[in-house]
């Protein structure tokens, strides 16, 4: 499978894509320092800086996956919630790449105060464009973080052939916890990790990463329909 990767950070969506055999083909990413981090452990790895850019290429790149991140700032708590009205709601430009790529599966994720906010919209984008499209609410705890971080898991594919749409505009709670490995050598986030040296650096760019294992977890579960 040819992963995609938008609004990339540091390479959450990748990471896990590595856990199932898939391949990054592409990245989109302005951040300067999360570029770098990206060129560490992708070399070879194209990164556009503007998901606009993307969007009016003439020629698809040719992608199974597309996942995004894309910014949370218009829903955050912590900001003004603004919404579609504010200039960083990526979430048409996204929408662009995925009309121009076509691809068969598609992973965004965001803040849980998109539910409200933006959500229906996101669904209602997708189905439009022949996906059928469930949203999931996954908080890290789910899959043995020590801590909630809630978000909202927006899981499409396409139903071209099949013509039948699923659009689940309630979004599901999956809040069982699930002990995982990868937390037991979780460092503190005063540590310096491999490739994340800055300490300021690290505390933003993990603030604003996606949880590698929860998205590990639901490429495992789109893997496993691919076999069957």
């Amino acid at each position: 499978m040819r992963v995609l990767d938008l609004f990339s950070g540091i390479g959450g969506f990748s990471l896990a894509a590595q856990q199932v055999g898939w391949e990054t083909v592409g990245f989109c990413e302005s951040d300067e320092y999360c570029k770098k981090v990206l060129r560490k452990h992708w070399p070879s790895v194209r990164i556009w800086e503007d998901v606009k850019e993307l969007a009016q290429l003439k020629e698809p790149i040719g992608c199974d996956v597309i996942t995004g991140g894309f910014p949370c700032q218009p829903f955050s708590n912590a900001g003004k919630q603004r919404g579609t009205y504010d200039d960083r709601y990526l979430w048409p430009d996204m929408l662009k790449v995925i009309e121009l790529e076509r691809p068969a599966w598609i992973i965004a994720e965001n803040v849980a105060a998109i539910i409200p906010m933006g959500l229906d919209q996101v669904l209602f984008d997708l189905e439009a464009q022949s996906y059928s499209a469930r949203a999931l609410v996954i908080p890290a705890a789910s899959v043995g973080a020590p801590h909630p971080r809630q978000r909202v898991w927006i899981i499409a594919h396409t139903n071209v052939q099949n013509g039948s749409r699923l659009t689940v505009t309630k979004p599901q709670r999956v809040d069982e916890a699930k002990p995982q490995e990868w937390w037991e050598n979780e460092p503190s986030l005063g540590r310096v990790a491999d490739g994340v040296s800055n300490r300021t650096h690290r505390l933003r760019c993990l603030g604003n990463a996606i949880v590698p294992q929860v998205a590990a977890e639901i490429f495992r579960a789109i893997q496993q329909t691919l076999t069957k």
